[in-house]
C-alpha cells in the first residue's frame, strides 16, 4: 500500500465534472494534489480549491513528462476526457473522435509519464455502458461492444485505454462509471441504464487510490443494468454518497 509519508496525487482531467469534485474530496483529506487543466482560466479556480494547477495537453508529451517529473506522485487518476455539457448531440459526433483520441493517445502518454517517474498506482475513468447487448445486469468480466457500427469507436478506444492501465508496470484500477448526473454534467436527474451521481464517482475513485487490487470495477446505482457489487465489496463504495453530507 502507499506509503503514508508522500501524499502528493497527480489527478489528470482535475477541472473536469469528476476531478473537480474530486480535489475537493482529496484536499479534504489531506493529499497535495497537483491537477492538469489546458485552460489558465481554469487553474485559477483549480488554486482556489487548494490544488497546485499545472496547464498542460496529455498530447503534449514532453511537457507532461516535465510535469511528472516536478510533481513526483505516488499516485495517478486518469479523469480526461473531451466532451460538450450535457452531451450536446449536434457536438457529439466530433466529440466522440476527440475523446476516443485522449482514451487511446493521451492515455499512452500519460501512462509513459507515469511509468518515467516511478508511479505505483493509477486510477482510470471508464464506462459501464460499453457492454455488447447480453444478459444483464452487466458485470467486469460482460465483453464489450467492439463491433457495433455506431458505438464501436467509443467501446474500441475504452478498450485500448484500460489495456494501456492494466498493462502497465504498476497497480492499474479501472472504474467503469455508469451516466453521469449532478452538479458540472448538464443532467440533474439520474437517467435510465445504470446513472451514477458525480459525486458517488468522485469517492470510488478517491476510494480505488488506497484499496482494492488492480483490475475493473463497474461504477454505477442500481437499476437492473450494471453490478456493481464488486466496487461495494472491495472499495466500499456507497452509489448514495454525496459531498454535501459527507462529513
Amino acid at each position: 500500500m502507499l506509503d503514508e509519508r508522500n501524499k502528493t496525487i497527480f489527478v489528470a482531467g482535475a477541472s473536469g465534472a469528476i476531478g473537480r469534485r474530486l480535489c475537493r474530496l482529496l484536499v479534504g483529506d489531506g493529499w497535495s494534489v497537483i491537477g492538469t487543466t489546458r485552460s489558465a482560466e481554469k487553474a485559477s479556480s483549480l488554486r482556489a480549491i487548494g490544488v497546485e494547477p499545472v496547464i498542460v495537453d496529455v498530447f503534449d508529451e514532453e511537457l507532461l513528462r516535465s510535469a511528472f517529473r516536478v510533481a513526483r506522485p505516488d499516485v495517478v487518476v486518469h479523469q480526461l476526457t473531451d466532451l460538450p455539457l450535457a452531451l450536446n448531440p449536434a457536438k457529439m459526433p466530433e466529440a466522440k473522435i476527440r475523446n476516443a483520441r485522449i482514451r487511446e493517445i493521451g492515455t499512452r502518454n500519460l501512462v509513459a509519464a507515469a511509468v518515467a517517474t516511478g508511479v505505483k498506482r493509477m486510477v482510470a475513468q471508464s464506462i459501464a455502458f460499453a457492454y455488447a447487448p447480453g444478459p444483464i445486469p452487466h458485470r467486469e468480466d460482460s465483453p464489450l461492444n467492439l463491433s457495433d457500427p455506431d458505438f464501436g469507436l467509443t467501446a474500441r478506444a475504452v478498450a485500448s485505454l484500460e489495456a494501456q492501465v492494466l498493462g502497465a508496470p504498476f497497480e492499474g484500477i479501472i472504474l467503469r462509471y455508469g451516466k453521469l448526473y449532478g452538479p458540472g454534467t448538464g443532467f440533474d436527474k439520474p437517467p435510465t441504464g445504470g446513472p451514477v451521481h458525480v459525486d458517488a464517482a468522485a469517492d470510488a475513485a478517491r476510494r480505488a487510490i488506497n484499496r482494492g487490487e488492480a483490475g475493473v470495477y463497474n461504477v454505477a446505482e442500481e437499476d437492473g443494468t450494471v453490478s456493481s457489487d464488486k466496487a461495494v465489496e472491495i472499495l466500499g463504495w456507497k452509489p448514495d454518497f454525496r459531498i454535501d453530507n459527507a462529513r
